[in-house]
């Protein structure tokens, strides 16, 4: 269970949950490999551990030789946090094709094809660790965002099958539901709410705190010491759980 000098791959980690995750992994001696969309954002917080490696996680292509690349470059991955998505409402009657597909590509194939890339390093190896970043929206519907709910029920059966096929390994599958988190996705939602529904950009941050059970917004600091606790020590038991992070039973 000794975390120092293991390779971890956090994708969506340039920023907000992602990074919180990977700063808290490199702190115990982790080698964390960090991707996201655009180079220049990792690059402005590689380092003291993280290295940064653009990667689009819609492309199977570039999933693929990217995780070969950090795979080469710092051993196999074994511990995985799928992270990367886009958070966005719609409402239904309103929703094109384009919209729901490039939302499932995000959220639900990206995860499926980290995870697929990074996993035989973790059978070789005969321990691993993946987390998957789901939402509160995975397990209730989520008012004016199907597809964003859609994507996250997705991605937490995807959690609960993987935990099932490799039942009795050290290679453990949980996924993580935080509510609202003080990140830069809360920050654009705070202008879409307030173009959407006409109200003041203090009223869109209500509907969001307001959201979260006790009424705050969550630091993303909490996401990663939930993380910790289920890549360290004491939490091998703990295989396909969702864990929800939003203040209060929702």
């Amino acid at each position: 269970m000794e975390l120092a000098g293991k390779h971890a791959l956090v994708t969506g980690g340039g920023t907000g949950i992602g990074l919180a995750i990977a700063k808290a992994l490199a702190a115990q001696g982790v080698q964390v490999t960090i991707t996201g969309r655009r180079q220049e954002v990792l690059d402005e917080v590689a380092g003291d551990g993280l290295f940064g490696l653009a990667m689009d996680v819609r492309d199977e292509a570039d999933v693929d030789a990217k995780i070969a690349a950090a795979v080469d470059a710092r051993g196999p991955v074994q511990i995985c946090i799928a992270n990367a998505g886009v958070a966005e409402g719609r409402a239904f009657h309103k929703m094109s094709l384009e919209f729901w597909r490039n939302m499932m590509a995000t959220n639900l194939d990206g995860a499926f094809l980290t995870i697929r890339a990074c996993l035989p390093g973790m059978r070789e190896a005969g321990w691993g660790r993946v987390i998957t970043i789901s939402s509160v929206a995975g397990i209730k519907g989520l008012k004016g965002a199907a597809c964003y709910t859609a994507s996250k029920h997705g991605l937490i059966g995807l959690t609960r099958a993987l935990s099932e096929d490799y039942l009795g390994t050290d290679m453990t599958f949980n996924a993580i539901c935080p509510g609202y988190v003080a990140t830069p996705i809360v920050d654009r939602n705070v202008t879409s709410i307030s173009e959407r529904a006409g109200v003041s950009a203090d009223e869109a941050l209500k509907i969001m705190v307001e959201a979260n059970r006790h009424k705050r917004l969550i630091d993303a600091d909490e996401i990663a010491a939930a993380a910790m606790w289920l890549t360290g020590p004491g939490s091998q038991s703990v295989n396909g759980q969702v864990i929800e992070i939003a203040g209060g039973q929702m």
